[in-house]
């Protein structure tokens, strides 16, 4: 309690940037837009930004279903002032995956690992199932009335990043749905969640598909084609339901490197540790124990050779091969 109020006092008398991650999904989304009401509601103004693109049909569709303005980095930019003030939520200073944008980073709202330390004024760090969670921790904390609209965009991002409670799951995950389930709009729900897979979504699914290798238990699966980040993790997800892997590695080849979603349903096995310390000669990566994401950067993607795939295999096989024995990797 005395800790919320803080962030409050902080930022009292200014204009609050609150910035996402690089490629918004549902839970940054709905964090960023909670977030902005609350602060709202003690007269403090702000602007939800963005790196990156919105670029799912079902973000998309959030965005216009709750009126959520979102501006891209490049709308703002010439705005922003040094002296400005941010607030990253669902993210962190130099996670690998937020551009730094002009300003100075004074909070911090977010449910992932710290791979790289940072100060902040403010930092607000605990590893449940959503960011979403946490911003509804806020408004029961602080005795602010939440919204219909509110209600259900955390209700939704709450959903979504925890698998329908079935990923990563924590008591206060638990407790911040039990009490949006009694607030949010199901018509509105049901809008978000019909039709929500695109045509040309399909062809990802095909390629993983037609590409997918596996060395014991884990699956390995290259798309060559631009993927949006939020697609990539949903074919991970669904290789996953294979009966003969526990472990999934897919990346799509983008314009801006080589992305990567993997997913881990060993319980031993930490996804977020095992990017982290196979990308960290070439890129970035870092997660849940039981999701995560990573990138290398187009510059460093020459630094894989001649045969990319090989040695993406090999770097992650290397750091999986401690656990030989639970995912029978000869």
């Amino acid at each position: 309690m005395e800790d919320y109020k803080k962030l409050i006092d902080i930022c009292q008398g200014k204009h609050i940037y609150i910035q996402t991650h690089n490629f918004p999904d549902p839970d940054a989304i709905a964090s960023a837009y909670g977030l902005q009401k609350l602060l709202a509601s003690f007269d403090i103004p702000s602007t939800i930004c963005y790196a990156g693109k919105i670029d799912k049909l079902s973000t998309k569709k959030m965005t216009e279903i709750f009126e959520i303005e979102m501006y891209s980095y490049d709308e703002i930019q010439s705005a922003m002032h040094e002296d400005d003030y941010i607030i990253c939520v669902d993210s962190q200073k130099n996670g690998g995956n937020i551009t730094d944008f002009i300003g100075d980073e004074i909070a911090c709202i977010d449910h992932h690992p710290t791979y790289e330390d940072c100060d902040y004024l403010y930092s607000d760090i605990r590893l449940v199932g959503s960011c979403s969670t946490l911003i509804t921790d806020y408004f029961r904390q602080l005795g602010i009335t939440m919204d219909v609209l509110t209600a259900t965009a955390l209700f939704y991002g709450l959903k979504m990043d925890t698998l329908q409670l079935s990923r990563g799951v924590h008591q206060e995950d638990i407790e911040a749905f039990t009490y949006l389930f009694y607030l949010k709009d199901d018509h509105l729900i049901s809008r978000i969640e019909k039709n929500s897979i695109e045509f040309h979504d399909l062809k990802a699914y095909g390629a993983a598909i037609e590409n997918i290798k596996l060395y014991g238990k884990v699956g390995f699966a290259a798309i060559p084609f631009s993927c949006p980040d939020a697609l990539i993790a949903i074919v991970s997800d669904f290789i996953l339901q294979l009966n003969e892997v526990d472990l999934t590695v897919i990346y799509a080849y983008r314009q801006d490197g080589i992305k990567f979603s993997l997913r881990s349903e060993n319980p031993d096995i930490h996804a977020g540790e095992v990017i982290h310390h196979a990308l960290r000669h070439y890129g970035n990566g870092g997660g849940h124990p039981s999701m995560s994401g990573g990138l290398i950067p187009k510059e460093m993607v020459r630094l894989l050779g001649n045969y990319p795939d090989d040695k993406i295999r090999d770097l992650f096989l290397d750091v999986l091969y401690q656990y030989k024995d639970e995912l029978q990797l000869d």
